[in-house]
Parts: structure tokens; C-alpha cells; sequence
């Protein structure tokens, strides 16, 4: 029955966020909670779904205090450069735009932070985008595809997590997978331009005037010429074109990359001052030598002192993200009564045990593929931690009664994480899709079939070159 339920609450929540019937928020609460009273859970839902905020609060911090620190580098000009470079080289062609946005993401992904990807080339991006009647769901799907294939990575935590589990070296798991990497990169890059192109055609080439102005709910969706395909179904955003001012109002949040060369915020004197932060802050995020919430708060404080040294100043930085914060902070802490419930009712072990038990043996000797088909939904219907420290083991010791290796089973299992990091239940696929100013549902209709391409992809060429053996 647990299953069923578990199963049954995921089903009805991705259905009405696709269909819209419901924001992500709503959905996120409500659902669980239903399915959980009916699940008998009863007043014990309270102790879960405050089990599931302790274990996100974190989470929830970082994301706060980054929106803070990389809004207030936006303010102050400091990707002003970064965009002036993008605008050369792409000129007037989406298809170099989202080509462009794929490598983008690739590089900035190799720090191993999904937000810190996603808020950096939102920031560089989004304003590009906007100016040429671009849908940014186009965006967030590259960028989204981007960082889950670069998401294997020894330091990005489910390689990590995947060798701590079967007690194994990182290196074992991730080398022998290179050649897979690189080739579902090169799937990336052309889904990439395949959208650029598909986009090329419904605008045709636009020059980056100031003048350009569209309706926000006309750039979201829709691949057709002429015609958008939906909305972005996210609410409190409203119409949000380019004034003769250049400034592109993102719900709420000023994502003014190369925009107005005058803003009040701009900072030129602090250029350099402003970049070591941020570089500083990048390195100290990669040696993992300081709780990321910490790290953040710390550079946040310094940012809003060091460039607006007024409390007033201080005051409106932050108010000028506030619509952002609060609809990123807020689907994380919903996401807490997802987690919480699918834990605390033990949907997930029940899940996680139906799926292990209904495995024929017939397939024995074909575990490693089956491992890498499973890991799509399994990691897109729980957490990493849930796989591959509940799932992966009991499937690994079953792998090994046929001669299976551990490290083989190990690799199989990080090729679903292109569909992973498209998950609600991943807190910087969230932060992705506010800033953009998309519904995640029409997020999920262009992305998911395309990460499960790239996932099946990685995994028949690690088959291929012997890495994951058939």
C-alpha cells in the first residue's frame, strides 16, 4: 500500500504542476499532506514535516544569502563585462546563444554547485534572453542539462556518495566514465543547438536594441513560429519587457546585466574588489573547508558592506531580490513536507524494497543496466542519499552472487543524474526556474524526455567502452 500511495503522491503532484492546476507550492504541501493522513500518518505529520524543514533549513539559508551575494554583484556591474564578451560573440543568432549557454553552464558547473551554475548564468544570460524575444525556458532547460550531466563529477556528491556507500575509490568510478562524460556532453551541445535553431526560426535574427519590447507572457513557451506554445504559470510575475532604460524586471528581482550603463547601483571603482569576493568565495565553496550556508551568509554581509555602506542602501539591495528570496525559500521549505512525508510514512523504503524484490533473476546478470534504467525514476522520486545508501547496496551485494563489480554497479548508477537534478525535490533546479521566471511544469514538458535521452546515452556508452558491462 506504501508503495501505491508513495507512487500515487508523486503522480499527482507532477500532474498538476504540469497541468497548472496548482503552484509548486501549494502542490508541494497539500499533496503530502493528504497523502499522508490517508496513509494513517495522523498527527505524526507534524513530527515529519518538521524533520523534512531541520534537513532543508540549510539549504534553504544558502539558497537566501547566495541570491543575496550574486544579486548584489549583478547590482554593482560585475557580470557587466562577462555579457558585453557574450553579446560579441553570439551577435544576433539564438542558436550561438544557447549553444553558448550550454558551455557556460558546463564550465561553471565544474565547481560542483547546482545553484551557484544556475545563478551565474541566469545572471549572464537571462537579460540576453529577454532581448531577443528568447523563451527562457530554453535556458533553463540547457543549463539544466548541462549541470545534471556534469553532475557525476567525483566532487558534485553522487559519485562521492555511490563510493562511500559500496566503500570504493571515486577514482574508480568516475575515470573509466570520461569517455561517456564527454560523449553526453556532445548530446547537450546538440539538444542545445537544436532549440537555438528551433528558436532562430520562430524569431528570426533581432538586433540588441533597447527598443525591443515584448509582453513577458508572449517569450516563455512555444517553439512555433509566431505563436507561444504556454505561460509560465508562475504567479505574482507580471509583464516584464526591455524600457529605453534597458532594465529587465524578472519577478520582481533586477537582472540588469549589460543593462543600463547608468544605474544607480553600479559600482566601477569596486570592480576588482567586487571580483576577488567572488573568486574568493568560489574557492573556499570548492576546498569545502566552510558550511556553504555559513560561507554564504559571511559573503553576503560583505558584499551588501562593502558596496553600500548606508543601511538605506543596504535595505533596498536586499528588497530589490525579495520577490525572488521569497518564492525560492519558499518552495524549498514546501519541498520539506514532500521530503518529510515520503521519509517519515517510509514510502521510500517501501518504494526502494518493492523495486529491489520485483527483480527477476533472469536479470542477474545484467544488474549494472538495470542499476543505471532504475537510477532515472528512483533518483527522480527520492533523494541521492535515499539511492544510493538504501538502493544501490542491496542491489550491488545481489550484482556480486554474478560477478559484478561494485565500482561497475557504482558507475551504472550515476548515469541517471541528468533526470536527477530535474527533480522538485532538488532545492537548485527550484532556484533555477524562479529566477528565470518559469513554471516548473513547463520546465519538466521540454526537459525530461531530453535528460532521459542523455542519461541513456551515458549509460550505452559506458556499455560500450566496457566501463558498465551488459
Amino acid at each position: 500500500m506504501l508503495v501505491a500511495l508513495g507512487l500515487a503522491m508523486v503522480a499527482t503532484f507532477m500532474f498538476l504542476i504540469i497541468t497548472k492546476r496548482a503552484t509548486p507550492v501549494v502542490a508541494l504541501i497539500l499533496v503530502p499532506i493528504a497523502f499522508g493522513l490517508f496513509a494513517g500518518a495522523g498527527l505524526d505529520l507534524s513530527d515529519m514535516v518538521t524533520d523534512g524543514i531541520a534537513s532543508l533549513a540549510p539549504t534553504a539559508a544558502m539558497l537566501f544569502f547566495a541570491i543575496v551575494f550574486f544579486g548584489v554583484m549583478i547590482d554593482v556591474g560585475l557580470f557587466d563585462p562577462v555579457v558585453r564578451v557574450v553579446i560579441r560573440l553570439v551577435g544576433r543568432d539564438p542558436a550561438r546563444l544557447v549553444v553558448g549557454t550550454a558551455i557556460l553552464a558546463m564550465v561553471v558547473s565544474l565547481d560542483g554547485d547546482g545553484s551557484t551554475t544556475y545563478i551565474i548564468t541566469t545572471a549572464a544570460l537571462l537579460p540576453l534572453y529577454l532581448k531577443l524575444r528568447m523563451s527562457p525556458v530554453v535556458l533553463t532547460v540547457v543549463a539544466g542539462l548541462a549541470n545534471g550531466t556534469m553532475n557525476i563529477l567525483p566532487w558534485g556528491g553522487p559519485t562521492a556518495r555511490a563510493a562511500s556507500a559500496l566503500k570504493i575509490d571515486t577514482n574508480d568510478i568516475f575515470v573509466p566514465m570520461l569517455p561517456a562524460l564527454a560523449v553526453s556532453l556532445l548530446v547537450v551541445l546538440a539538444f542545445a543547438f537544436h532549440l537555438g535553431v528551433l528558436e532562430r526560426r520562430r524569431i528570426g535574427f533581432l538586433e540588441l536594441s533597447p527598443s525591443v519590447a515584448m509582453p513577458r507572457e508572449e517569450m516563455l513557451v512555444g517553439t512555433s513560429a509566431g505563436t507561444p506554445s504556454g505561460r509560465s504559470g508562475r504567479p505574482g510575475t507580471g509583464s516584464a519587457g526591455l524600457g529605453g532604460d534597458d532594465a529587465v524586471e524578472v519577478g520582481g528581482s533586477a537582472f540588469t546585466g549589460v543593462l543600463d550603463p547608468s544605474r544607480s547601483t553600479l559600482r566601477p571603482r569596486l570592480i576588482w574588489v567586487n571580483a576577488a569576493l567572488t573568486v574568493a568565495l568560489l574557492a573556499i565553496l570548492g576546498a569545502d573547508v566552510v558550511a556553504i550556508p555559513v560561507l554564504f551568509m559571511v559573503f553576503a554581509g560583505l558584499a551588501l558592506a562593502i558596496n553600500f555602506p548606508h543601511i538605506k542602501d543596504q535595505q533596498e539591495a536586499i528588497t530589490r531580490h525579495s520577490s525572488s528570496i521569497v518564492s525560492v525559500v519558499a518552495m524549498v521549505l514546501a519541498a520539506a513536507v514532500l521530503t518529510g512525508v515520503f521519509s517519515g510514512t517510509g514510502m521510500v523504503d517501501a518504494i526502494a524494497e518493492w523495486i529491489t524484490s520485483g527483480i527477476p533473476s533472469w536479470m542477474g546478470p545484467h544488474l549494472a543496466v538495470v542499476t543505471g534504467l532504475l537510477s532515472m525514476p528512483l533518483t527522480f522520486l527520492m533523494s541521492n542519499d535515499a539511492f544510493y545508501y538504501g538502493v544501490l547496496p542491496v542491489l550491488s551485494q545481489t550484482a556480486a552472487g554474478y560477478g559484478i563489480d561494485p565500482a561497475e554497479m557504482a558507475r551504472a548508477s550515476i548515469t541517471g543524474q541528468p533526470v536527477h537534478m530535474q527533480s522538485p525535490l532538488v532545492p537548485a533546479i527550484l532556484l533555477l526556474v524562479s529566477l528565470a521566471g518559469v513554471g516548473i511544469g513547463d520546465h519538466h514538458k521540454k526537459v525530461l524526455w531530453r535528460a532521459a535521452v542523455v542519461s541513456l546515452v551515458m549509460l550505452g556508452m559506458g556499455m560500450l567502452i566496457g566501463a558498465i558491462p551488459f
